[in-house]
């Protein structure tokens, strides 16, 4: 095995469930040779989640890959903690907890309920969240560690969140 592909192998290992422009940011690599490293490691697990392909080593089953996914979101992992931290909450108090826009939520609970990893439980019109499996989810996010270039990429991305939100007209 190459070094880089070795470096490569490493770094999944290390960051499991990390999208291919962190793995290049990351490794300080060009696209084109971690796409031809990735194609050779032959145990690494490719997944698409949200739109962004995501990388395993062996061992992550289909829930934990794309809750490793899903965390490695700023957004989405304040949104899972604010629900871990509460023990469930109402969306209300979850989009002021975490500072953003209830529509910014909703965004990131599609992803997140469509993981099975929260649960919105309806009574009547009350809405109330909780994490699905909250065990394993404090788990796996004891493994997700973002790096500076991950957090600013996140941050960015609630900027043009909140940019792009319609006025209040309270």
């Amino acid at each position: 095995m190459s070094e880089t592909r070795a470096r490569i192998r490493r770094y999944i290992e290390r960051k499991p469930g990390v999208h291919f422009r962190a793995l290049t940011r990351g490794l300080e690599l060009a696209t084109g040779q971690v796409q031809y490293h990735l194609a050779r490691l032959e145990d690494v697990t490719e997944e698409r989640v949200n739109g962004r392909t995501h990388y395993y080593p062996p061992g992550y089953d289909g829930w934990e890959r794309t809750a490793l996914a899903m965390l490695r979101r700023e957004t989405a992992r304040d949104v899972v903690v604010a629900l871990y931290d509460s023990n469930g909450a109402r969306p209300d108090a979850v989009a002021d907890r975490v500072g953003i826009a209830r529509s910014t939520l909703e965004h990131h609970l599609d992803g997140l309920v469509a993981g099975d990893i929260v649960r919105k439980d309806r009574e009547g019109n009350r809405v109330t969240l909780s994490l699905s499996r909250p065990d394993e989810t404090v788990a796996l996010l004891r493994t997700v560690e973002p790096g500076l270039a991950e957090r600013l990429t996140d941050r960015f991305e609630r900027l043009v969140d909140s940019l792009l939100e319609p006025p209040n007209r309270d």
